[in-house]
């Protein structure tokens, strides 16, 4: 041990959460060993992956395993385990930062939280390191990484900052040692150094992990003779003895009927890092010429991260029982990286890397039948439980809306699971099947709307011929509902058009042709102006025309066929993309007054400077009604207070 002592300390969000751990009063203190174990279990994972390709990491009689090393008298327990280890740098970056990605967001979540719901935000943003301080006012890390000759110590009393040391210690792995406060059973303090309670812990936590979870036991032996009965007169003595506090069977190897729900969420919670239970769980066998276990979660809420690009993905991979890796993404696409869980192949490599990942077919095979598998699974769920369903729509919905564009194998099978809005929902969404089955006779469209809220879309004038002759819309929200739908045209034999894109004929009656007259004779009549307000908004639109969507408002903005929508350019910005240009088609409607008016004031001086004006307001109003800023909205104010002038 050398005498220089370092000294640092935390970022400011950092101290305010140790604050909040040090000093809450929540009652599941016991969660800590639940964590440490957890750390201990991934260190020794990693070790025994680092093994496969260098057998130093792992020499010949290392045993892989947690020990608990409680002091009743010293009031300190002490976790150590034989795993990797860290270095000096690792320490800093893993140890010295709390919750890198999600510290502000935690420590805001801790305070408004409810007892009940603490827990759950320790395992959903990883600071469960940090846990330990609910049950003790000192921690001490000692740590020596693989190929290292020195080690690390660590050591805080949770007061903003901490120190390091260099050290010697003998065997590679880490040790925390935890400095209890004194039981209190009134501040729910149980005593952590107690064998019994340990052993509670254990067993109601961390029974599956896969290494043994040792610890030394003393019990009092009196000797006894060959029949084992007690010898006179001897005193009992006091033996000390290791023994195994966990079954360490990989749940996953045991049969259905011998697991019970409680060990699912055990087990979920403790690969998922999540204190909730999961909202349904998958198991599957695979047989033939590629052989493999699926253990999977659906998780009950998203997870923090989920729309962070550097958020967790994929499963663990194991092969044939061998831990490789933790986050798995080469087997979960995108839109399923809420998906958690273990996979284990009896077929692959043990030396498969990240990049052959990439590449292996079969891998690639793999993924097929764990996406069935969930796709399966939710299908159950959706025709079985209603208000599961429903739940998990409500967190995951958006992102499994992804594969729509993205998996064309199952684009089918996800728009089967999708639910929507719609304007004749009655408070409950929608499927496509579901719309289909209410379509009008004779409708051969499903007809549909983007935008920012549900309730811009309702009050946009676009649906105002529709819901004249009752057709039902969907309205979709969500960012991603603007990219799937460029891919996705059709569905079942109907075709998908946004009412807000191209022209629309809604005439279905026996009248058509007389409408179609009516209409040709009104475009004669206001061609003229068409043509002079072509002119006018040269700059803003691409097209003037007369509209068949509007009865009461007097004008729109519409999408052209093949060009992108408003709210698409606004989500290719947001990301930095170029946008191509392009303009919008005006479209008005051939009865409203305004346009008599105008129509009347061209008969009158097609030279009128108020025509400009009213071109203007027009195409302002018309932005404005799908909420949308006007190009120029200082100049818009400006001919709105002139024209209440002159009425």
């Amino acid at each position: 041990m050398t005498d220089t002592i370092e000294r640092f300390d935390f970022q400011a969000e950092s101290r305010q959460l140790l604050d909040l751990m040090i000093h809450s009063v929540y009652s599941h203190k016991e969660i800590f060993l639940r964590e440490l174990i957890s750390n201990a279990s991934d260190a020794l994972d990693r070790r025994r992956f680092e093994a496969v390709s260098n057998p130093d990491a792992l020499p010949d009689g290392t045993e892989l395993e947690i020990w608990m090393e409680p002091d009743t008298d010293g009031r300190t327990l002490t976790i150590r385990d034989t795993g990797i280890g860290m270095s000096r740098e690792e320490v800093i970056d893993l140890i010295g930062t709390i919750a890198k990605s999600g510290t502000r967001e935690f420590t805001q979540k801790l305070k408004e939280s409810k007892e009940s719901d603490a827990v759950d935000l320790i395992g959903q943003f990883g600071v469960g390191f940090y846990s330990g301080f609910m049950v003790a006012d000192k921690m001490t890390l000692v740590t020596r990484r693989t190929g290292e000759e020195t080690g690390t110590k660590w050591e805080s009393e949770g007061d903003g900052s901490y120190t390091l040391e260099e050290v010697t210690p003998e065997a590679v792995g880490t040790a925390i040692t935890l400095h209890l406060k004194p039981a209190d059973a009134e501040d729910g303090m149980d005593d952590f150094a107690e064998e019994w309670k340990l052993r509670e812990i254990v067993k109601k936590y961390s029974d599956f992990v896969a290494y043994p979870i040792k610890m030394n036991v003393s019990r009092e032996e009196i000797e006894r003779d060959d029949e084992g009965k007690p010898v006179e007169g001897a005193e009992a003595k006091t033996v000390i003895e290791a023994q195994t506090l966990n079954s360490m069977k990989a749940i996953w190897l045991r049969g259905k009927d011998d697991v019970t729900d409680e060990e699912y969420a055990e087990f979920y919670k403790h690969i998922a890092h999540d204190w909730t239970p999961p909202l349904a769980t998958i198991r599957a066998n695979i047989e033939g010429t590629l052989e493999y276990k699926l253990l999977l979660f659906i998780p009950e809420k998203a997870p923090f991260d989920l729309y962070m690009r550097e958020g967790r993905r994929g499963v663990q991979l194991y092969v044939k029982r061998v831990f490789i890796m933790d986050d798995c993404d080469a087997l979960v696409p995108e839109y399923l990286r809420w998906v958690r869980g273990v996979v284990d192949s009896e077929d692959l490599s043990l030396n498969i890397s990240r990049e052959i990942l990439q590449q292996d077919r079969q891998i690639q095979r793999m993924q097929k039948g764990l996406v069935g598998k969930v796709l399966d699974h939710l299908k159950q769920l959706r025709d079985d439980d209603a208000e599961k369903y429903t739940k998990f729509w409500g967190e995951f919905g958006r992102v499994l809306k992804e594969g729509t564009y993205t998996d064309h194998e199952v684009q089918d099978r996800i728009l089967d699971l999708c639910r929507f809005d719609s304007t004749m929902d009655d408070g409950e969404q929608t499927s496509l099947q579901s719309y289909i089955d209410r379509m009008k006779d004779g409708q051969e469209t499903i007809y549909y709307m983007t935008g920012e809220t549900r309730e811009a879309v309702e009050q946009s004038p676009h649906l105002e011929a529709f819901k004249e002759k009752g057709f039902e819309i969907l309205i979709l929200t969500d960012p991603v509902d603007e990219i799937w739908t460029q891919s996705v045209h059709e569905y079942e034999g109907k075709k998908l058009q946004s009412i807000g894109r191209g022209a629309v004929d809604l005439d279905d009656d026996g009248d058509k042709e007389e409408k179609e007259k009516a209409a040709q004779e009104k475009a004669e009549t206001h061609a003229s102006l068409i043509e002079m307000l072509k002119n006018a908004l040269k700059d803003e639109v691409k097209d003037v025309r007369l509209s068949s969507r509007l009865t009461s408002s007097p004008a729109c903005l519409v999408t052209d066929e093949g060009d992108l929508s408003p709210q698409l350019e606004q989500i290719m910005r947001a990301s930095n993309q170029p946008v191509p240009e392009s303009k919008r088609i005006l479209e008005l409607n051939p009865k409203h007054p305004l346009l008599e008016k105008m129509q009347g004031m061209y008969d009158a001086d097609k030279d009128d400077a108020q025509l400009n004006d009213y071109a203007e307001l027009l195409y302002g109003q018309a932005a404005l009604a799908e909420g949308q800023a006007p190009s120029n909205p200082g100049r818009l104010a400006k001919l709105l207070a002139e024209l209440m002038v002159r009425a």
